[in-house]
C-alpha cells in the first residue's frame, strides 16, 4: 500500500429541507468508515460535505415558516451537525452550498461552458401560478394522471400507474402550494448539452465506476443524450446566472460544486491551496453516492468539470438503498426511522457496527432486519468481542493488582495468527467490504474466547496468580488488536480502549505492538446490550411521528383555509374547476353509492399517496380499495369509520393490486382530501339515494 496517497472524499449533500433518517446514514456511515481507515494508514485524506441549501422547496418552506431562507438553512445546519456528531461521523469540513466560494466556482464553470458554446437557449412552456407568481416545478403541481385518471398526482409522474410525463400534460392541474389553477407560460431556459460528449463519456464511465453501474449508465446511450436545463426563473433561492437578473442556477448545478467550495474553505482554513488538491493529478477524488443519483454524478457532473478545465472524479462509489425487515421503509409500519428517533432509544455505535456487518461495497440494497440487529450486536459485539475486555480487565484489576505480566505461549501463538490476518482486514476496508472485515474480527474473537475458556482463569486464580496474569495479559492483547481493527467503525469505543491501556490514538501499525508488564487502567463500560423492547419502542415512536405529522398536515390545512376565509381572499374555497358535462337522471341512477365501514387501513409500500382500505359493504367479505388520501389521513384514523363508496365500479388492476371500488372525497383549495361520511352511523352496505 502507498501510504502517501492524497484523497478528497465526499458524500452526497443532504438537502436542508428535511431530517436525516436511517436510509441516509447508509451513505454517511460507510464513507466515515472508509475515511477513518485511510487516515489510520497514515494517508492524507480530507472528507468534505455540506448542506444542499438552494431551490424552490427551501424558498417555500421559509415563506411558510415566516423566516428568510438564510434563517431556515442556518437552523438546518445546526441540526445536521448535531445529528452527524451523535452518530460519530467526522467531517474535516462540513459546510453549505450557500457559501460565496460556491457562487464564484459556479459562475466560473458556467462562463467557461458558455464561452465554449456548450450552453444553448430554448423556449420552454411551463405551468405558472399567478397567485404565487411562481413557475411550478414538477413536485409543486398536482392533477389527474393523463394515463390512468388517478387524482392528486405530481407533475412528474403517477404513483398509481407508474407513468411519467411533463407537468403540462396533467388533467385539471393545480398548484400544490395554494390550490390555484396554473396557466401555461413560455420561458427561455438555458441548457447544458450532453450529446457532444457522448464518446468521451463512453470511455470515462467504465473507468470510474463499478461494472454494474457502468452497464446501467450506458443504457442511456441507446438514444441521443438530452440536454439538461440548468436554469430556473425568479422567484428562486439560489445564485443568479451571470448576465441575467431573473434567472438562477438550478440547485442541481451548484450542489455538487459545493464539494469544491467546501474544500476551498478547508484549504483556506488550513493554509493549503485548492489547486494542490483538486487539480493535483496525484490526488484522488472519490464520491460516495446512492444509486438514485448516478445519472447526474456520472454523466452531467464529469462533463461539466472536464469541459470547464477541472479534474473529474477518480472513483464514484455507488451503494444501494436501505430496506427494513426485507421491505421498503414504511411510515405506517414504523420502519421509516429518523436519526433523532433512533437516538432516543438506541446507541449510535450499535447501528455503526450493524451497518458495517452488512455493507459489502456493492450496489445491492442493504437490509436492516431489526431482529437480526438485536442478535448481531448482542452476540458479536457484546458477547464475543467486548466480553474479552470486560472479563480480562476486571479480573486483572481485581485479582492481579492491575498490572499486566508476560503472555503465555498459547496466547502468543494465537496473537501471531491474528496479526497474520490483519492484511486481509485492511484489504477488505480498502474494497469497502466492511462485512468481510467484521467477519474476520469476529473469527478472531471466537478463537480468543475458546482459549480463555480452555484456560479457566476464574479457577486458575485460586492457585496461581502469575499464571492467571499471563492468561489475562494474552486475552487483553488479543482484544486490543481487535479494537484497533474496529476503530474505523467504532471510534468512540476504540478511544475508551486507548484510555484503558494508557496509549495515544491508535493507527493500524499499533496492532503489531505487545503490551506487557505495565499497569492497566480501570475498566470503563464499552458497549451495552440491545433490549428488544427498546427497538419496539423506537418503531412505535416512528408510528407516532407519522400520526403527529398527519394531524399537523390536517390542522395546517384547516388553519390555512380559515385564514383565507377571514381575509376574504380572492381565491375560492374550491378549485376553479367548471362542472362536468351534463348527464340525465338515467345515467346518474347507474351509479351505486353505498355506505362502507373501514375494516382495516394501511399505507401502500412504494407510494406516498395511497392507502389500502378493506371496506365492509355488507357482502361476504370486505372489498379492497386503493385511495389517494394518505397525505390527509393516518391509517389508524380511518379504521372503524363509515365512508361512502361507488360500489358498482368495474375492478381496476393497479400495480399494487386490484381496486374494487372508489371512495368519495372532496378536495379543498389547499389540495387536502376529505372523505365523505354519513351524518349518522348506519348499516354497512346501505345504499344512498
Amino acid at each position: 500500500m502507498n501510504d502517501t496517497r492524497k484523497l478528497i472524499v465526499t458524500s452526497a449533500l443532504p438537502y436542508a429541507n428535511g431530517a436525516l433518517h436511517l436510509g441516509h446514514l447508509v451513505e454517511y456511515l460507510q464513507t466515515d468508515f472508509w475515511v477513518r481507515y485511510q487516515k489510520m494508514t497514515g494517508r492524507n485524506c480530507v472528507y468534505v460535505c455540506a448542506d444542499d441549501t438552494h431551490g424552490t422547496p427551501i424558498m417555500l418552506r421559509a415563506r411558510r415558516d415566516g423566516i428568510t431562507p438564510e434563517e431556515l438553512i442556518a437552523k438546518s445546519y445546526e441540526a445536521r451537525v448535531r445529528e452527524f456528531g451523535a452518530f460519530e461521523v467526522e467531517f474535516d469540513r462540513y459546510g453549505s452550498t450557500n457559501y460565496d466560494e460556491n457562487r464564484v466556482l459556479s459562475e466560473d464553470i458556467y462562463v467557461k461552458l458558455r464561452d465554449k458554446g456548450f450552453i444553448s437557449k430554448r423556449s420552454v412552456d411551463q405551468l405558472y401560478c399567478e397567485h404565487d407568481n411562481l413557475f411550478l416545478p414538477g413536485r409543486f403541481v398536482k392533477g389527474t394522471c393523463p394515463k390512468c385518471g388517478a387524482a392528486d398526482q405530481y407533475g412528474d409522474g403517477c404513483e398509481v400507474c407508474g407513468a411519467t410525463y411533463n407537468a403540462n400534460e396533467l388533467v385539471n392541474p393545480y398548484c400544490s402550494v395554494c390550490g390555484a389553477k396554473p396557466v401555461m407560460r413560455a420561458s427561455e431556459q438555458l441548457f447544458f448539452e450532453l450529446e457532444p460528449f457522448r464518446d468521451w463519456l463512453r470511455e470515462w464511465i467504465p473507468a470510474h465506476t463499478d461494472a454494474a453501474t457502468a452497464e446501467k449508465l450506458l443504457e442511456w446511450f441507446n438514444e441521443p443524450l438530452r440536454g439538461w436545463n440548468i436554469s430556473r426563473d425568479a422567484p428562486y433561492f439560489g445564485f443568479k446566472i451571470p448576465g441575467y437578473d431573473d434567472k438562477y442556477f438550478y440547485v442541481w448545478l451548484d450542489a455538487p460544486i459545493g464539494y469544491m467550495a467546501v474544500l476551498t474553505r478547508w484549504c483556506t482554513e488550513h493554509g493549503e491551496h485548492f489547486e494542490d488538491w483538486w487539480q493535483n493529478p496525484e490526488s484522488e477524488i472519490c464520491h460516495f453516492i446512492g444509486k438514485d443519483i448516478t445519472r447526474f454524478h456520472c454523466l452531467f457532473w464529469p462533463s461539466l468539470l472536464h469541459n470547464a478545465g477541472y479534474r473529474t472524479p477518480d472513483k464514484v462509489f455507488v451503494h444501494g438503498f436501505l430496506t427494513v425487515n426485507g421491505e421498503k421503509m414504511s411510515k405506517s409500519k414504523g420502519t421509516f426511522i429518523s436519526a433523532d428517533t433512533y437516538l432516543k432509544h438506541l446507541p449510535a455505535q450499535a447501528l455503526r457496527f450493524y451497518y458495517a456487518c452488512k455493507l459489502n461495497g456493492s450496489v445491492d440494497d442493504m437490509d436492516l432486519n431489526l431482529t437480526d440487529f438485536v442478535s448481531r450486536v448482542n452476540s458479536d459485539l457484546i458477547g464475543k468481542i467486548t466480553n474479552l475486555a470486560s472479563r480480562g480487565a476486571q479480573m486483572i484489576n481485581r485479582s492481579c493488582g492491575g498490572t499486566l505480566g508476560r503472555m503465555d505461549d498459547g496466547s502468543r501463538a494465537l496473537l501471531a495468527a491474528c496479526r497474520a490476518r490483519i492484511p486481509e482486514v485492511l484489504e477488505a476496508y480498502e474494497r469497502r467490504d466492511f462485512c468481510r472485515a467484521m467477519v474476520i474480527v469476529r473469527e478472531m474473537a471466537d478463537e480468543a474466547n475458546r482459549l480463555f475458556d480452555a484456560k479457566e482463569p476464574w479457577k486458575l486464580v485460586k492457585v496461581d496468580t502469575e499464571a492467571t496474569r499471563a492468561v489475562l495479559t494474552g486475552t487483553l492483547n488479543l482484544f486490543r488488536v481487535m479494537a484497533i481493527l474496529l476503530k474505523p467503525v467504532l471510534p468512540v469505543y476504540a478511544g475508551k480502549v486507548e484510555k484503558l491501556f494508557g496509549e495515544a490514538p491508535y493507527t493500524f501499525a499499533d496492532a503489531q505492538k505487545d503490551i506487557e508488564g505495565c499497569p492497566i487502567g480501570a475498566y470503563e463500560h464499552l458497549a451495552a446490550r440491545i433490549d428488544a423492547k427498546a427497538v419496539e419502542a423506537m418503531v412505535s415512536d416512528s408510528r407516532e411521528d407519522l400520526r403527529s405529522t398527519a394531524k399537523a398536515t390536517v390542522d395546517s390545512a384547516k388553519a390555512k383555509q380559515e385564514k383565507k376565509g377571514a381575509k376574504k381572499s380572492a381565491m375560492p374555497a374550491v378549485f376553479p374547476e367548471p362542472a362536468s358535462e351534463t348527464i340525465d337522471i338515467e345515467t346518474l341512477s347507474k351509479v351505486d353509492l353505498r355506505v362502507a365501514q373501514v375494516v382495516s387501513a394501511e399505507a401502500v409500500e412504494g407510494s406516498d399517496k395511497l392507502l389500502r382500505l378493506m371496506l365492509d359493504v355488507g357482502e361476504d367479505k370486505p372489498r379492497q380499495v386503493f385511495a389517494g388520501i394518505r397525505k390527509a389521513y393516518a391509517p389508524e384514523e380511518l379504521i372503524g369509520q363509515q365512508i361512502v363508496m361507488v360500489a358498482n365500479l368495474a375492478p381496476r388492476k393497479m400495480r399494487f393490486g386490484v381496486s374494487e371500488g372508489m371512495i368519495l372525497a372532496s378536495t379543498g383549495a389547499d389540495g387536502t382530501f376529505r372523505v365523505m361520511q354519513p351524518m349518522t352511523p348506519t348499516t354497512p352496505g346501505a345504499r344512498l339515494h
